[in-house]
């Protein structure tokens, strides 16, 4: 059994360095922290280290390393002392299927973002398109958010023009979220191919997508004009998921 104490361990601060995203990208490495969320990464096989507090019992079917209250603190962002801490590995994602589509540009708060990947694989879809101007899904933030459904669906980060020109070169139907010169979403007879694109929390989808789009559509409210864009994902992703 493996028991680290030093906070000057090498591989301490490698992990540490984790919670940086320039160090994320360089190592192709993150931070999970919640058992559930070891359990999903077990299953997805993307863990790659298990690190256990001293004196807690290994729950789980593969061997980890053992480190102090200390160690724990430091790589951790909660505020209660962790009993496991995971690191996976970051894998470059694929559609396998392409029928249900969800674009983010620019979506830069953690948690929408994290609230958004679980709603889309709550509902079946098949991959979160994000620009290169959004959170970072491995943020623990995000990573909090999501609950585990990063590891349950394709996630692809680019120029959001290369998300468009895939979904025109594939025939999948653009459907942009604006509420001016657009229709109300209960009016949308959703093709059987489509990709639904959600826009920056204060500025929404810019101009240059918009023109892109195929149609575009509107939310009806009675009293307020905007919805924050996970709870707008969330009923357009409802709609369109049953009603196609």
């Amino acid at each position: 059994m493996e028991i680290i104490r030093s906070l000057e361990n090498s591989r301490i601060k490698l992990y540490s360095s984790l919670k940086m995203k320039k160090y994320r990208d360089k190592n192709r490495l993150f931070i999970i922290e919640e058992k559930h969320l070891i359990q999903e990464a077990l299953k997805a096989e993307r863990l790659k280290q298990l690190i256990i507090r001293e004196g807690v019992e290994n729950e789980f079917t593969v061997e980890g390393i053992y480190v102090s209250d200390d160690i724990m603190r430091k790589l951790s962002e909660n505020n209660s002392l962790n009993d496991y801490i995971g690191i996976c590995e970051i894998k470059q994602s694929s559609l396998k299927n392409d029928k249900r589509l969800i674009i983010l540009e620019d979506v830069q708060d953690p948690g929408n973002v994290g609230t958004i990947v679980r709603t889309a694989c709550c509902f079946g879809y098949d991959g979160i398109l994000l620009s290169n101007k959004c959170a970072d899904i491995y943020n623990s933030k995000t990573i909090a958010a999501c609950q585990g459904a990063l590891f349950s669906i394709a996630i692809i980060r680019d120029d959001i023009k290369n998300h468009l020109d895939y979904c025109k070169s594939h025939g999948i139907t653009l459907y942009g979220t604006s509420l001016k010169e657009s229709n109300y979403l209960s009016a949308i007879k959703p093709d059987k191919r489509y990709a639904l694109i959600f826009g920056n929390e204060g500025q929404g989808i810019s101009a240059e997508t918009l023109a892109r789009c195929n149609h575009n559509f509107k939310i009806e409210m009675d009293s307020f004009d905007s919805l924050n864009v996970a709870n707008a994902m969330a009923i357009a992703s409802y709609y369109f998921r049953y009603h196609g």
